[in-house]
């Protein structure tokens, strides 16, 4: 075992001994985060505003800061982004992170001295409770990787500007440079497939222990590596690669297939990073759920999901949530987000400590006929037929079809790429409809109602979500396909992937 190796073990032990001080007093720990976010932004146009020197209790907060989105908290973005010190939070932010926003185009959140290290510190402190716990530290003498997008940064206003990971592949520490693929050059380029095609040759001979990034990419990694190589799986060509560590999808439409491009089994660590912070990861392989870091400068709200398009929902803090309940996750953030709400909604399955799992995002739903349908029931009604019957999923995304051009009854229609597909599509999407009624009473009143069919399913052709992707110029990355739409945009794109 290497030096590094060796030293991780103590580290990991004392992180987890800090982490323990907290983690038993998480509601304290989100009251003092709180005071100290209020006091810190008094003086801010934001605080000013919403007379932040007169909150002393998270029920004066509520009264004083609303609930937004980013097009709601635009104008004050607007002001930072064009140079104004002093609007959201104390001087200027350290970093814009750059997304795109389904409904608000491109979106730049700013990213503060403050909140930078907690980003860092939270991935840090995944690997550091996995070492903890399992006593596999490996992974810290080879080569580790993490499938990212570029570290060119453009300036906004003379603020470094770029992707999340982009901007962190900037503060990577120094005792791990070495270790880290792909190279500096060969992150820099900006065309996905040409990267990956140049990681490949960059990689193929690297002793790979750990590699991070979103499945559905890290599984064209695998693929392009295989065919390279000539080899059957990726255990032939990293035989000690023991960690994988992805966020921001559902891993479970992704296992099977991944699992069988490398050949055996191997650990994994679940994060949750954000723009806007990163908010929890798996701190331990034996018990379910993400540990929400309540120590980090975020300032957690919660909505029940059910009530979020209330003109007056009910909004709670960390102390009063219940365990198997979808919220709407609302932040407060050392790097001046107020009442923001992210989009995502997350449900509890602990209390002590408080653990998460991540159910989907507010408006990636489908309620064309009030049932609102929602991402967990719909990953949880394919995927659990699926596993009964031996099927592989690839990837798929669901829409309403409100007038079928045949006439006949309205319907779900799902849009599935499979990497191992049903021997009988048509008991497979009947067991899938089922399921789904099961898991949405209202689906199952409207079926048994005869208001609509039960889903109809397209297969569509290989690599299909690919080329879909390709198109929209939303290849690699930290771009996800939507598990559900509202309405057909994306759905009537898809059309001409449907196998035939």
């Amino acid at each position: 075992m290497g030096i590094k190796a060796v030293l991780s073990k103590p580290f990991a032990a004392l992180i987890v001994r800090q982490m323990n001080k907290w983690k038993k007093n998480a509601v304290a720990a989100q009251q003092k985060v709180l005071k100290n976010l209020v006091s810190k932004a008094a003086d801010t146009s934001f605080g000013r505003d919403h007379h932040f020197a007169e909150i002393k209790t998270y029920e004066d907060f509520k009264a004083k800061v609303p609930i937004r989105e980013y097009e709601e908290l635009r104008p004050y973005i607007e002001r930072v982004v064009h140079g104004e010190p002093d609007v959201l939070w104390p001087g200027k932010p350290a970093y814009f992170a750059k997304t795109s926003g389904t409904t608000s185009g491109v979106k730049y959140i700013p990213i503060s001295k403050e909140s930078m290290p907690e980003h860092i510190k939270a991935a840090r402190n995944a690997l550091l409770c996995y070492i903890h716990e399992t006593g596999k530290a490996g992974f810290a003498d080879g080569k580790m990787m993490f499938l990212q997008g570029s570290p060119v940064l453009e300036t906004k206003a003379g603020i470094p500007t770029g992707r999340l990971s982009g901007i962190v592949a900037h503060h990577v520490p120094g005792y791990l440079q070495k270790n880290r693929l792909p190279s500096y050059e060969i992150n820099c380029i900006d065309d996905w497939e040409q990267k990956v095609d140049a990681i490949v040759d960059e990689t193929r001979d690297a002793d790979m222990r750990l590699l991070g990034g979103i499945p559905p990419w890290v599984q064209m990694y695998f693929d392009k590596l295989i065919s390279s190589t000539g080899k059957n799986k990726i255990k032939d060509i990293f035989p000690n690669l023991d960690l994988f560590v992805y966020g921001g999808v559902n891993f479970e439409p992704y296992r099977a297939k991944l699992q069988e491009s490398l050949g055996r089994r191997i650990d994994s660590i679940e994060t949750y990073p954000a723009s806007e912070g990163f908010l929890a990861f798996q701190d331990s392989q034996k018990e379910k759920g993400l540990l929400l870091l309540a120590d980090a400068g975020i300032f957690y709200e919660f909505i029940p999901s059910e009530e979020y398009y209330n003109d007056n929902p009910t909004r709670i803090s960390l102390e009063d949530v219940e365990v198997d309940k979808n919220y709407a996750i609302i932040l407060n953030t050392s790097a001046g987000l107020w009442g923001y709400s992210i989009g995502d909604t997350v449900k509890f399955v602990s209390k002590d400590p408080y653990r998460i799992l991540v159910s989907g995002r507010i408006k990636h739903y489908i309620s064309a006929f009030g049932e609102h349908v929602i991402g967990e029931e719909v990953e949880h009604s394919l995927l659990s037929v699926a596993r009964e019957e031996g099927v592989e999923i690839t990837e798929f995304t669901v829409a309403p079809q409100v007038s079928p051009a045949d006439g006949s009854m309205p319907y779900h229609e799902w849009f599935v790429e499979f990497a191992k597909p049903p021997l009988d599509p048509e008991a497979f999407r009947l067991k899938v409809d089922a399921a789904l009624q099961k898991k949405n009473v209202y689906y199952q009143d409207l079926i048994d109602g005869k208001i609509l069919q039960p889903l109809v399913m397209r297969r569509l052709k290989r690599e299909a979500f690919i080329d879909f992707m390709r198109s929209e110029g939303k290849l690699g990355g930290q771009n996800k396909v939507p598990r559900l739409s509202n309405d057909r945009k994306i759905a009537d794109l898809l059309e001409k992937y449907i196998e035939t």
